[in-house]
Parts: structure tokens; sequence; C-alpha cells
């Protein structure tokens, strides 16, 4: 597969999952209703719409409680995206690359929440019973986290080995 097509398919997975994360937010916040901190939609037993407001990174680190600290975040990400985005066209492999796009998709997606609304938005709710194993979430996150895990992975487990030639065996004269 030519490079650049391979490129180019990166860009569209970062675009499809930037462009669904939106449309995610946009139906939480104006088709449910869902703009106040903790109001919450039931879905299944284990899944509710429940919005809230994260002024910070992953995990709510770093949060920002000022207008500057804001911007300091939009700058940071907007850094770590360009970052994503060239890596993604230095890289090689597909897997790596659509992996990139995840990252990058997420990352453009809470990089336009941060800077049209001055938060990102979560409402993934994962929930059984009252255990919650994850923060409230939002698809642009779980790309994220799902990108890093597969670079991960691939890095640890699937990377090719340098192939060597055989050599033949040493004689003794």
């Amino acid at each position: 597969m030519n490079p650049w097509v391979k490129r180019l398919t990166g860009l569209a997975v970062a675009l499809v999952i930037f462009a669904i994360d939106q449309v995610i937010k946009n139906w939480v916040v104006h088709g449910l209703g869902l703009d106040q901190v903790g109001e919450s939609r039931y879905v299944l037993p284990f899944y509710n719409f429940t919005f809230t407001q994260n002024f910070g990174v992953s995990l709510g680190l770093f949060t920002a409680g000022s207008p500057e600290g804001r911007w300091a975040l939009v700058a940071m990400t907007s850094a770590i995206a360009l970052f994503v985005f060239a890596w993604m066209l230095r890289e090689r492999k597909l897997p790596e690359i659509a992996a990139l796009g995840l990252v990058l998709g997420g990352a453009l997606g809470n990089i336009r929440d941060r800077f049209g609304v001055g938060y990102v938005i979560d409402y993934a709710d994962l929930h059984f019973g009252g255990w919650r194993p994850f923060l409230i979430f939002n698809l642009a996150d779980a790309a994220i986290t799902i990108g890093v895990l597969i670079i991960l992975a691939r890095s640890l487990f699937s990377r090719d080995k340098p192939e060597t030639e055989a050599q033949p065996a040493p004689t003794v004269d």
C-alpha cells in the first residue's frame, strides 16, 4: 500500500473520531438537554449519560482554574496533537498510523471543547451498581486510550524483528 494512502487513512480515522465525538457531545447537551453538572439519563443498567465538565486533562489532572490555565492547556494539548500528527506522517505501518489517528482525533475533539466552551464535555458514565471503574469520560478519551494501548501493545509484542542472515558456523582448521 502506498505510504500516502496509509497516512490519509490515519487522517481519515482522526477526522471520523473528531466528527463523531463532536456530534455526540452536541446531542448530549442539546438533544438530551444535559447541560448541568450531574444531570443524568438512564440508558442501560450499567451505563448512563451523565454531564460533567472536565477542566483538566486525563483523569482531571492539571485542572485549569483560570483563563490563563485554560489557554495553557489548549497550547499544551495542541503541541501534543502536532507531535502525534508529525509522528503519524513518519510512521510506516498502517496499524500504528490508525492508532495515532485515534489519538489525534480524540485530542482534536477535546481541544475543540476546551477552546469553544472552556472545558471538555464528558458524558459516558460506565458503572456496575455503585462501582465506577472509570471517571465519566467521552468518545475522544476512549479513542485516545485505545490508540495508546494499540501503540503500546504493538511496540511490546508485534514489532518486526530485524532480519539477520544465517551465518555459516565457523570451521576449525
